[in-house]
């Protein structure tokens, strides 16, 4: 592992996508609650569901154009040219490496996750394709890990989608509600759309950090040989102990949300207690921003077991 100028594109492009991805599955959850409440004109939740909607927007086009960056840094990495002799590279990334077959799967979900936010609809048919479109983003980012060495029908393939789709539902909701979606509830007529959005934040959360915790158990102990000294002593475990450390933050403050600033929200519905919650989640978001970034370095870092043989 050379941590060379391609390394740091691949791993920019690669935090970019993680972090644009998750924006818009929070995004999309988001709108899908405040979507009915929304449809009047005057509604205190129209707000929050626009702002939704163009963070979605927003973030599928990042992830669509994250994505071919990342390609053309790989394609470079893999055939050792330099970055503009990469464009002549990429078909054949494409056409013969399991590489390019990952990619195909996750640009594809890109693209159909861009059409389902230009659509703006709330159709069965519509939705079916949103949630499709993320499992199959979720599927094809696994497979450009390590977790492909075990092979495309893995244990560990499926331990890596499960990974990207929590961590993704977790930090997602954390960045699109804390920084796009809840400072456009802050109106006092919004303070019971906020309550209850907040309360799904929290509950939906919940269960995607407990899956989160789960497959990262899965996938450090597959990284490491089931070996803490190989964690202690290489650069791939110094890059998950960060890793760690910011996933600890977030959940501390994910839980003085749940357990203080929410419960008090709710009794009293005051303004001073809105900005707390919505400035607790506000922090959270930026500590996943980093969570997402550290992520992108480890799966671009020789994993543990391989560095010491």
């Amino acid at each position: 592992m050379n941590f060379d100028g391609l390394w740091i594109g691949q791993v920019a492009m690669a935090a970019l996508m993680n972090v644009s991805f998750a924006f818009a599955v929070g995004s999309a959850l988001l709108a899908a609650w405040l979507a009915k409440d929304a449809r009047q004109s005057v509604s205190p939740a129209r707000p929050g569901w626009t702002r939704a909607q163009r963070s979605m927007l927003t973030a599928t086009i990042v992830l669509v154009l994250a994505d071919l960056g990342w390609l053309l840094y790989q394609s470079a990495s893999m055939s050792g040219v330099a970055l503009p002799a990469a464009f002549a590279v990429v078909p054949t990334v494409l056409m013969q490496t399991h590489v390019g077959y990952g990619w195909s799967v996750a640009f594809g979900g890109a693209l159909v996750l861009l059409g389902t936010a230009l659509s703006h609809g709330t159709g069965l048919l519509r939705n079916v394709l949103l949630w499709l479109a993320v499992l199959a983003v979720a599927a094809g980012k696994a497979s450009l890990g390590h977790a492909a060495d075990a092979g495309v029908a893995s244990a560990a393939i499926g331990m890596q989608t499960l990974h990207v789709l929590a961590t993704s539902v977790w930090g997602g909701l954390a960045m699109a509600a804390g920084l796009a979606v809840l400072p456009a509830l802050g109106a006092s007529t919004a303070r019971g759309m906020l309550i209850r959005t907040a309360a799904q934040v929290s509950n939906v959360s919940i269960v995607a950090v407990a899956l989160v915790l789960l497959s990262g158990i899965f996938n450090a102990v597959r990284g490491s040989g089931g070996s803490f000294e190989a964690i202690l002593s290489s650069t791939w475990g110094h890059v998950l102990t960060l890793k760690l450390m910011l996933v600890a933050l977030a959940l501390v403050l994910g839980g003085l949300n749940r357990m203080l600033a929410l419960p008090r929200l709710r009794r009293t519905a005051s303004t001073m207690d809105a900005h707390t919650f919505v400035n607790l989640i506000y922090l959270e978001a930026l500590v996943m921003i980093g969570v997402f970034v550290v992520a992108a370095a480890l799966s671009h870092s020789v994993p543990a077991f391989t560095a010491l043989g």
